[in-house]
């Protein structure tokens, strides 16, 4: 399935490449056009194509970058469902190792207080 769609766009770049093997002028030289202070030749589908890829690579790391709040949260919600599970084997040890019928006691104690109601 992914080949039908690789195939082709393989085909028409390569095709690309091929048919813009003539070398263009890039300058970085804005007040300059006549004499560049830093030109270079390069062929036009490399120019293009390096184009292409840094656009890829810099919206994958933008991509990845905010996602990491995503991830963190991830992997705050797995380290918190080993702890809890963790307890829940130690609570049902603890179940299995008492008396049947007899209640577990908490480690904790409730801190609920219910006011008295009002006469």
């Amino acid at each position: 399935m992914t080949a039908l769609l690789i195939v082709p766009i393989a085909i028409v770049i390569v095709a690309f490449a091929v048919a813009n093997r003539r070398p263009v002028v890039v300058s970085l030289d804005p007040f300059d056009p006549a004499r560049p202070a830093f030109a270079f030749a390069v062929p036009l589908a490399e120019l293009l194509l390096a184009g292409l890829i840094a656009g890829v690579v810099i919206g994958g790391l933008a991509a990845w970058m905010r996602q990491g709040k995503w991830r963190r949260a991830a992997r705050l919600a797995q380290a918190r469902a080993r702890e809890l599970g963790a307890e829940l084997d130690r609570m049902r040890q603890q179940t299995s190792a008492g008396e049947p019928g007899k209640p577990v006691q908490p480690r904790y104690t409730p801190r609920l207080t219910i006011p008295p109601p009002a006469a």
